[in-house]
């Protein structure tokens, strides 16, 4: 019985959603699942910039969407808020984003966030989605600019203790 090439990418996808019980957490699945499960992979980690990358492919999201794009700042945005806040407890309270220009089937998409204020209660970050070209990895085109306002003074709950170790296990702090 012949596979179809659709049933082999499938089954590629499969087997990288469920590694081995062996193989250690990537440092994206240990610090945030949900960007883990859409192929999100974090770079770099501090109080003052956390940035990844986003192959776009099926799984992902085949066309980046306006879903995707305020999953992944909201999520770096809280990621840092996070750590620049003492490791407090962070809550999204508003999000606008600007989707500028679109990235399709596989481009690779630089996420970065940068805070504009760090407060004791209340923070902003900046969160921009670039796509790279492959022609030219330094050049760049915003594809969209997010600002991201969080309340920073609450307290993280005893079952989420776990995300602060992870977090200063990779960070730069």
């Amino acid at each position: 019985m012949k596979t179809s090439p659709i049933t082999l990418l499938s089954q590629r996808e499969r087997e990288m959603e469920s590694p081995s019980s062996t193989t250690a957490p990537s440092k994206t699945e240990a610090i945030d699942a949900t960007l883990h499960a859409i192929g999100f992979n974090l770079e770099e980690l501090s109080p003052e910039k956390v940035s990844g990358r986003l192959q776009v492919t099926h799984k992902s999201c085949q066309v980046l969407h306006g879903g995707v794009s305020a999953l992944i700042a909201e999520s770096l945005a809280s990621i840092g808020a996070h750590m620049a806040s003492g490791f407090k407890r962070v809550a999204g309270i508003n999000l606008t984003i600007n989707h500028l220009k679109s990235a399709v089937l596989g481009d690779l998409v630089l996420a970065e966030a940068t805070p504009l204020k760090v407060g004791r209660t209340i923070q902003v970050w900046e969160v921009r989605l670039e796509k790279i070209d492959p022609q030219n990895p330094k050049g760049r085109t915003l594809i969209s600019s997010s600002r991201v306002t969080l309340q920073t003074n609450i307290p993280v709950p005893e079952h989420a203790r776990d995300t602060i170790e992870h977090l200063k296990k990779y960070a730069k702090l």
